[in-house]
């Protein structure tokens, strides 16, 4: 499949409605992957756990995550990016980067409910994750818009050799 440009992906990071989902590791070593909301800021994929989130402890502990970032419908627009995740701001610091939260709100619910929806769990501590793109490992693919060739549109690993589409 082909790649995403960089107009591409930032257009689709910017796509309000889609969620991320973060997989991080267990204490215990096991995965957790989560469902979660984002926004693409300053080249770098931010997301805010709760205190009491699962997650939020897998990442004190270990900061390493990989996200992935997808669409349902096409053109199957995909992001996955992996790194280790950076902590911006603490519990307790909510007030620093409120603003932000609201952004992340509004690309969710509509933009007159956003307000409401910070203000009931505004009591609710959160944190400011960031995975900055230049450190990240990222992929991406889409499927072929209309000229690009619309065959053989899978990585050649997923063709067996002798097959229709193979390279071999």
């Amino acid at each position: 499949m082909p790649r995403l440009n960089q107009q591409e992906q930032t257009t689709f990071l910017e796509t309000p409605g889609i969620l991320l989902r973060i997989a991080c590791v267990r204490a215990d070593g096991s995965p957790l992957v989560t469902p979660i909301w984002f926004i693409y800021h300053d080249d770098a994929i931010c997301f805010t756990p709760r205190a009491q989130s699962e997650w939020f402890g897998c990442l004190k502990h270990d900061p390493r995550v990989s996200l992935c970032i997808d669409e349902q419908n096409l053109p199957y627009r995909k992001v996955i990016a992996e790194g280790s995740a950076e902590l911006v701001h603490d519990l307790g610091e909510d007030d620093r980067w409120r603003d932000l939260y609201r952004e992340i709100a509004k690309r969710y619910v509509p933009a007159e409910a956003a307000e409401d929806y910070v203000q009931n769990t505004i009591d609710q501590e959160r944190a400011l994750y960031r995975l900055p793109m230049d450190k990240a490992t990222v992929k991406s693919w889409r499927m072929p818009h209309e000229g690009e060739d619309q065959t053989g549109i899978w990585h050649q690993r997923y063709y067996a050799p002798g097959t229709k589409f193979s390279s071999d």
